[in-house]
């Protein structure tokens, strides 16, 4: 699988607003490479998994929260590949209780039954991860393992997303995708079209985004990160919300993700709404996948005696 160029396949949207603003919108359906090791999980993990084997490395260790697609991806994709994969998970509470934790956390419990091997932090430990000390005790603990940052982004994660634009994308002149670390956009930033307009979606408060994607592509016209309307940051939502990812799942048939999909595609249409883009245009979203993370949102929503994110129709 991670020797493989995989190409993905694109699918037109029909929505009544669409047709009367005269635009197309698509969506690449990264979401079907894996159930887990989906979207851009598997185009950051694709290359750092050959490198791995490149050095002999038998172990790769990673960091992530507790419903992190990260963790999960790299923890199958580990299984696949032959290789031994530890978490670094945020949450020290959760070790006193992971019997029930992996009963309700589907991340956590896929990951585990895959063999990943978990070490749970204090959240002021889990600040460190960047840390050269940190990292040196834990090669101390756990040998000398592949390390791959937590969210996947560095060098060869990049690499990867640029293999998710091809030759039959070039018609289109907007591509959008979803904004956590800056890794997938600044792949597709690499491999666009001179003519190309790439649109993030920021899933997380603030303007900093830019500095990180500017530390891997050169700094140069043709595409912009978009920050407002990220319904109160990474992972925050509000019954517009899950009403707009339902309402799009029935009438489309594409399931999309409460932390980034559903919310890029949410500002997207505000967008054709608004007039942004002109009669014609030709949009194409990026789907990362992450849907797997649905269960572990629906179980906070059930608390919460909220309505849930459907899963079928």
């Amino acid at each position: 699988m991670f020797t493989q160029e995989i190409q993905t396949f694109n699918e037109q949207i029909e929505l009544p607003l669409l047709k009367a603003k005269k635009v197309e919108l698509w969506i690449k359906r990264e979401d079907k490479i894996h159930e887990f090791v989906s979207g851009n999980k598997f185009r950051k993990l694709k290359f750092n998994i050959q490198e791995a084997k490149k050095q002999n490395k038998n172990t790769i260790l990673t960091f992530g929260g507790a419903f992190s697609n990260h963790i999960v991806a790299t923890a199958v994709a580990g299984k696949i590949s032959g290789i031994q994969t530890i978490g670094i998970i945020r949450g020290e509470e959760l070790e006193d209780k992971f019997e029930q934790v992996i009963k309700e956390n589907k991340t956590l419990y896929e990951a585990h039954i895959n063999g990943m091997r978990f070490e749970f932090v204090s959240r002021a430990t889990y600040k460190e991860k960047n840390e050269p000390s940190y990292i040196s005790s834990l090669k101390e603990k756990y040998g000398n393992f592949y390390l791959i940052p937590e969210g996947g982004t560095n060098d060869l994660a990049i690499k990867g997303c640029e293999e998710i634009l091809t030759t039959k994308d070039k018609k289109f002149k907007y591509i959008c995708t979803a904004v956590g670390t800056g890794g997938t956009i600044a792949g597709i930033i690499r491999s666009k079209w001179s003519d190309q307009q790439i649109l993030g979606f920021s899933a997380l408060k603030g303007d900093f985004l830019n500095d990180e994607v500017v530390k891997y592509v050169e700094p140069k016209e043709g595409w912009e990160i978009i920050s407002e309307n990220h319904f109160g940051g990474y992972g925050k939502y509000n019954t517009d919300l899950i009403r707009f990812i339902n309402d799009f799942y029935r009438e489309t048939n594409v399931l999309l993700d409460p932390i980034y999909t559903g919310k890029m595609i949410y500002k997207i249409l505000n967008r054709v709404k608004e007039g942004y883009f002109e009669s014609g245009s030709k949009i194409l979203a990026i789907h990362t996948g992450g849907l797997q993370g649905i269960h572990g949102f629906n179980t906070k929503l059930r608390k919460k005696n909220l309505d849930l994110i459907k899963l079928r129709q």
